[in-house]
């Protein structure tokens, strides 16, 4: 059927107190909605994170550059359109904003045609319908929630009254003496039966500076392995990725910001054993899958940043999925699902996410918290 209609939203959501994490602060996440409409009354829905900024940027990349190539289209015809949008928008940005704009558009395209099969998108991904592991992410800088290591603690008692036992925690905002008796602290109140992962969200300038950090951590966790240290070292240093993955003791994660299968190739290459694609960030759907597929034959597993609504889907339709990364609202820091009715919010228990029964992603936005945050350009 022809697409006919694509109409962008950007709205910015506010977190609910002063947070931080190793290099920059936070303040306020703007999303990019999309909903494609075809000439028979169908619609799917998409969406990014565009960053603390460029909502607006992200909006106008579809508006001015995308749309006219899936306008008049066949929605059935995913991959051809992602192929052409790419070509057509070479000049204006092969990463970047223009990219997560494509994600967006090309997320809404599945949803569009999962609903027209009246099928969740994970089972018209030929996937299986059983809940997934998961995990409980947050562990920012807060500092009104008092000391270092109380703030990490309650988290982590927080994050198992709702049924989580593994976890991750932010590193690299403090002293590596301060993070590491946030990292003691955390096993002790894990206990024995769940794993701790470290995100330094590129904090760390060098391989030395980042192997004697997690060196650090690691006597920290005493005789309990780390679950993975993710994002070290900057984006761009594969080569130092690597490094740290072929001579320290916990595994290395990364990837949550690269984009397109030509950014993973070397990622893969290099055998970085924990790949964090965001199907938000890298091209969508089509893009995640192609770069997922790769990894499988390389042997590497997929641990997908954020959305959750959109990676339980394709975690589930993957041989190599490793875990969900989950954010409970109620911590007002990944804060997308505030945009969402509460009966199409993504269902937990047992360190488990339950797939959507609903056709498509199953998410419906509710209208006037959308309008309430809704950017006007």
């Amino acid at each position: 059927m022809t697409i006919t209609s694509i109409r962008t939203r950007a709205v910015a959501v506010p977190v609910d107190k002063p947070t931080r994490m190793s290099n920059r602060e936070l303040n306020v996440r703007h999303y990019l909605l999309v909903e494609v409409g075809t000439a028979d009354g169908y619609s799917g829905v998409g969406y990014t994170y565009a960053g603390t900024g460029a909502g607006l940027l992200a909006k106008l990349a579809v508006d001015d550059l995308l749309a006219p190539v899936y306008l008049g289209a066949d929605e059935n015809d995913v991959a051809g359109l992602w192929e052409r949008a790419y070509q057509e928008t070479l000049l204006e940005g092969r990463r970047g904003t223009v990219i997560r704009a494509l994600s967006a558009l090309d997320i809404a395209l599945w949803d569009l045609r999962a609903k027209r099969a009246g099928l969740p998108l994970v089972s018209f991904l030929g996937g299986s319908t059983d809940p997934l592991p998961s995990y409980a992410s947050g562990g920012y800088y807060r500092p009104d929630e008092g000391s270092w290591t109380e703030a990490v603690v309650r988290e982590i008692e927080f994050n198992a009254s709702q049924g989580f036992t593994d976890h991750k925690i932010k590193v690299g905002g403090l002293s590596v003496a301060e993070d590491a008796r946030r990292v003691a602290a955390a096993i002790e109140a894990i206990g024995e039966s769940g794993r701790l992962s470290l995100d330094a969200n590129n904090g760390y300038r060098s391989v030395h500076e980042a192997r004697t950090a997690i060196e650090a951590f690691e006597r920290a966790a005493g005789d309990r392995p780390l679950w993975w240290f993710e994002e070290p070292l900057s984006p761009e240093s594969v080569a130092g990725h690597a490094e740290l993955a072929r001579t320290i003791r916990t595994p290395v994660a990364t990837g949550e910001i690269h984009q397109t299968r030509w950014e993973f190739r070397p990622l893969i290459e290099a055998g970085i054993p924990v790949l964090q694609c965001d199907a938000g960030v890298a091209g969508g759907v089509t893009e995640w899958l192609r770069i997922a597929s790769t990894a499988a034959t390389f042997g590497l597993h997929m641990a997908p940043h954020w959305h959750h609504n959109l990676h339980v889907h394709l975690c589930g339709a993957i041989p190599n999925a490793l875990v969900v990364e989950y954010f409970a609202l109620e911590k007002g820091i990944y804060n997308f699902e505030l945009l969402l009715t509460p009966e199409s919010r993504l269902h937990y228990a047992d360190n488990k996410v339950h797939l959507p029964a609903r056709p498509g992603l199953g998410i419906d936005f509710d209208p006037e918290i959308v309008g309430k945050y809704e950017l006007m350009g």
